[in-house]
């Protein structure tokens, strides 16, 4: 948008905290080579147009915005004199992409001082080079910087999250194995058993009924239900006895076998009805091999499917065989997330997930968006445990008009307010030194807010802490721009 030309003052210029120092040959130039503009109330430039000039408020009142979903969000409103906006990087050349990184609009009639970004690049060039070589390093480096650290702050979280992996994957392994080990054990005991009741002259019409008895207990396995305590302990009476009554020597040992299968006392007549007296105790022995191999089995089976399921997190907390962006399910993301870090939660923390399944499919960087989860979620825990009480983390999804929201809650001590509004800022932290970079909540502002046009904010009183992401339902760019730099 274009303004109204007006006449350019040396002393206006000179007025200028940002000009006093200036000589008046350089007030001069400054005069030729810019102009004086007064603009209408409304617009004056727009975020991501190229960047062509400079601009210095001389009167009026001028307010810079970011673009935030379907939202502009206010980032500066100033009156003061001297305040500048645009291309005041331009000096940076075409190291740095030259565009407008906010829009700019004025509320009042406002008069600026407008320099070309050209020449402003070669008047910063000519008359600053010192300068100009120390804005240039102190850019890029602290660019250079907060990557490095970024990167750190991305493997301390793999190796934590590997460390939490490995502990997980450990436990179903271990017991896959000694599961294994005892099922050969198992088995071996019920091929000499099996030995002994082969050596027996049983009729062809009772070792069919075994056979089917043996069918049967090892569908009740299958079927069988967890009892309380008091429950089993009554059970496991109760079949002792009958065991006892029968015969049966250490039938202590055998019932909490048959317990744990759901076998009662008609079971047991059951395999007493098929056989006679003599061979009832190498029936009931034999029968307890199955019980134990089928009981094995499933630990077996639950034990690799809990490795799959680990591997299958692991897939999806990294999205390494994925599109770094697509139509992705949150609440997959937040699972997986959750079960990736659930070693760094530990069981004095309760997980509470509150997902609204009616919510679609978002486009977004999966990978990023877990990156996210995982600070959150860490914060809250680490907020949780400093009190040494534990505490409750609360995961919602909800719809918030065309947006996702998804909320993490913790009921620590809550955010100071002392350091509320420093929270987002980069290397702040309040974790001890080596335990933090300070980073996480930049980069998960950076992530929500530049590369998902989202928005993440907080609320917190003590008990309840609020992290709220929120993301659009739809997507007017796909992929979205890159993060400016």
């Amino acid at each position: 948008m274009n303004g109204q030309p007006m006449p350019c003052s040396q002393e206006e210029l000179g007025s200028l905290f940002l000009f006093e120092k200036l000589s008046p040959d350089q007030l001069g130039l400054l005069c030729r080579e810019g102009r004086v503009e007064e603009f209408a109330p409304g617009p004056v430039y727009g975020e991501g147009d190229a960047a062509t000039c400079f601009y210095v408020l001389l009167e009026g009142t001028l307010v810079l915005s970011r673009r935030i979903g379907d939202y502009d969000v206010e980032i500066t409103r100033s009156s003061s004199r001297g305040v500048y906006a645009g291309a005041f990087q331009a000096y940076l050349g075409d190291r740095l992409r030259q565009v407008y990184n906010s829009s700019l609009r004025v509320l009042e009639p406002t008069r600026f001082f407008v320099l070309p970004a050209e020449t402003f690049a070669t008047i910063m060039r000519d008359w600053f080079p010192m300068a100009v070589h120390l804005l240039e390093g102190l850019f890029f480096g602290t660019k250079s910087v907060q990557e490095a650290v970024g990167q750190r702050e991305r493997l301390l979280a793999l190796g934590s999250l590997s460390a939490g992996l490995t502990h997980e994957l450990n436990n179903p392994a271990a017991a896959a194995v000694r599961a294994t080990s005892a099922l050969r054990e198992r088995v071996a005991g019920m091929r000499h058993k099996l030995g002994i009741i082969a050596a027996r002259p049983y009729r062809r019409d009772t070792l069919e009924t075994l056979i089917d008895v043996q069918e049967r207990t090892a569908e009740c396995v299958a079927k069988s239900t967890t009892l309380s305590p008091l429950e089993a302990a009554d059970r496991e009476d109760t079949i002792s006895d009958w065991l006892d009554d029968h015969g049966i020597g250490d039938g202590w040992q055998l019932a909490p076998t048959f317990v744990q299968a759901g076998l009662d006392i008609d079971w047991l007549d059951q395999v007493a009805a098929a056989v006679d007296s003599d061979t009832l105790d190498g029936a009931v022995r034999w029968l307890n091999y199955t019980v134990e191999t089928e009981l094995l089995m499933n630990e077996i089976e639950e034990s690799t499917t809990r490795v799959s399921a680990l591997v299958t997190a692991a897939k999806q907390y990294s999205q390494l065989d994925r599109a770094p962006h697509q139509v992705t399910d949150v609440h997959e993301l937040l699972d997986s997330t959750l079960l990736m870090v659930s070693a760094k939660i530990g069981p004095h923390i309760t997980v509470v997930k509150d997902y609204d399944r009616s919510l679609p499919d978002i486009p977004a960087y999966p990978s990023e968006l877990n990156q996210v989860w995982t600070n959150l979620i860490d914060n809250a825990v680490a907020a949780m445990n400093s009190t040494d009480a534990g505490g409750t983390l609360t995961v919602r999804t909800a719809r918030d008009g065309d947006h996702l929201l998804v909320e993490f809650c913790d009921t620590g001590p809550g955010v100071p307010a002392e350091i509320r509004e420093r929270i987002f800022d980069p290397f702040f932290t309040t974790k001890p030194v080596g335990e933090g970079t300070g980073l996480g909540l930049d980069i998960s502002w950076r992530i929500i807010v530049n590369k998902h046009n989202g928005d993440l904010s907080f609320r917190s009183v003590p008990g309840d802490t609020r992290f709220q992401v929120r993301l659009p339902l739809t997507s007017t760019n796909s992929p979205p721009p890159k993060e400016p730099s």
